[in-house]
């Protein structure tokens, strides 16, 4: 039972995809809190604009933008489930096994290709939405400098954002772009741009790391590739080796059919 357990372990260790585990486990930690954290991050934004801006028109990109985000984090998690499926037959022994066959080879091949194409066009994707966080996380950065100042006074501060006036939808009013009194800068400072910075810092950060995941998955698709693409010259090797040896077998018999018909002529 020790040996056989031993063996197994053994076995369950040189079958086990390691550097595709990892970008597995680093895209799920990724996706995971990209969608929490930009979800309520999108929320404190919107909730912002309708509540310290006076925006109710406009804005109706925001919610299915959201959507978006969160349908893309979830099928990254489940095409990293899938990549990790590959990766587990192409590695190890369960290679040899899977892939004896022309087709099966040919099958691997092809469905690792469509999974680095595929992986390249998430990067892609997920390129741009690194950079759409790093803005929105660089306009709260600076919003929070903005409260942090002396010259903004909680009681009788102003904070004009009309310099900004092209960012506002088209017939926006100046006095909506100020944000005066006690109660809406409390409201623009510590209710939303403090919460929504912490929010897109942190999904910014989760950002990166499904980015690096994605690169991880590459480099193992392609690792993988040439390895079920090697399997070719190693199946032709082991069978010229078999050949071989049956060649040697049928030639050392008929070495002995020989000689015994010699003995026969003899006699």
């Amino acid at each position: 039972m020790g040996a056989g357990g031993k063996g197994a372990c053994a076995g369950c260790i040189t079958r086990t995809p390691y550097a595709t585990l990892v970008a597995v486990i680093m895209c799920w930690a990724g996706v995971g809190v990209f969608c929490g954290t930009m979800y309520r991050g999108v929320n404190l934004t919107l909730r912002l604009l309708q509540d310290v801006f006076k925006l109710d028109k406009g804005l109706q990109w925001v919610e299915p933008t959201q959507l978006a985000f969160v349908i893309l984090g979830a099928s990254m998690a489940a095409l990293a489930l899938m990549i990790l499926v590959t990766a587990i037959l192409a590695t190890g022994a369960t290679r040899v096994e899977v892939y004896k066959s022309s087709v099966g080879r040919v099958g691997g091949r092809i469905a690792s290709a469509c999974f680095i194409f595929i992986t390249y066009i998430l990067l892609l994707a997920w390129l741009v939405v690194l950079l759409c966080c790093i803005v929105m996380t660089t306009f709260y950065t600076l919003s929070w400098g903005v409260c942090s100042t002396d010259e903004i006074g909680w009681d009788n501060g102003v904070i004009d954002f009309y310099p900004l006036h092209f960012m506002f939808p088209e017939g926006t009013q100046k006095v909506n772009m100020l944000v005066e009194g006690q109660a809406e800068i409390k409201m623009f400072c510590k209710d939303y741009v403090q919460r929504a910075e912490v929010m897109f810092i942190l999904s910014t950060v989760s950002c990166m790391l499904v980015v690096l995941s994605l690169v991880h998955f590459l480099m193992a698709l392609s690792a993988n590739y040439a390895h079920i693409r090697g399997q070719d010259k190693f199946t032709d090797l082991q069978d010229l080796h078999m050949m071989d040896i049956t060649s040697e077998t049928v030639n050392l018999t008929e070495r002995d059919n020989n000689r015994y018909a010699t003995q026969e002529y003899a006699m």
